[in-house]
């Protein structure tokens, strides 16, 4: 593990600097959804490749119309609509759940206002709702059309930022969330730190894999203890 909490916040930087050269910065955002629309993508989501969510947030969109439509429809017609994403049975009665307490907490179905509140805030509003942890409320903050300061972390960024020894793997990802956010730059603005969320994703989706991480063609291979042993073992 790297030594003190500064020099994790310089080793962080160096990291991202170097995986800006290779992925861009400024990247663009993938979505273009008012928050409450970003909270059903992202309950959707869940453990799903994004192609397969992304087909059960359209059916969901073009069969009932509007997420009071969604609300308030036969939990079965729901989970057929999003039969593409994994656990239909389960994400169906979940998503008419949340729905449900949002209109009961605002009076109507929107999270247009969480715009007006502090992020810290407007996460712990979202992180009360059933389903809804760490990773989702900053997928909202961020990805939505809010475009707030937070960042997400998926299994990818995780993955990186373990072997990397940012942090270590026991920290689990929920817990994982504000220790990396901690570590960035606070003078990053809101877009900065949806970049370091996406070139960690990206890095860990087309270099750092799962099951074999290409650790010779890897930007961070002179920063990364991990890639460096499983080098010198194929070198052994």
């Amino acid at each position: 593990m790297i030594g003190t909490p500064e020099n994790k916040r310089q080793f962080v930087l160096e990291v991202h600097r170097r995986l800006a050269e290779v992925y861009g910065s400024a990247i663009s955002y993938f979505h273009d959804l008012d928050p409450l629309s970003e909270l059903v993508s992202a309950l959707l989501s869940h453990r799903t490749r994004n192609s397969q969510s992304g087909l059960a947030f359209r059916n969901l969109r073009r069969l009932f119309g509007s997420w009071e439509a969604v609300r308030d429809a036969p939990v079965a017609e729901v989970e057929a609509a999003i039969s593409a994403c994994t656990w239909p049975e389960q994400k169906a009665p979940r998503i008419r759940q949340v729905l449900r307490l949002v209109t009961e907490r605002i009076g109507h179905l929107t999270l247009d206002f969480l715009e007006r509140m502090p992020v810290p805030e407007a996460r712990a509003w979202l992180e009360e709702l059933p389903g809804v942890g760490p990773k989702t409320s900053a997928a909202v903050i961020s990805f939505s059309t809010l475009r707030g300061k937070a960042m997400p972390v998926d299994s990818h960024h995780f993955r990186v930022a373990v072997r990397l020894g940012i942090i270590e793997e026991k920290l689990g990802e929920a817990r994982a969330h504000r220790v990396l956010e901690d570590l960035l730059p606070a003078d990053f603005s809101a877009h900065d730190v949806y970049d370091h969320h996406q070139l960690l994703m990206k890095h860990g989706q087309k270099i750092c894999h799962w099951r074999e991480p290409d650790c010779a063609h890897c930007v961070l291979l002179a920063l990364c203890p991990t890639g460096q042993a499983r080098q010198m073992r194929k070198a052994s």
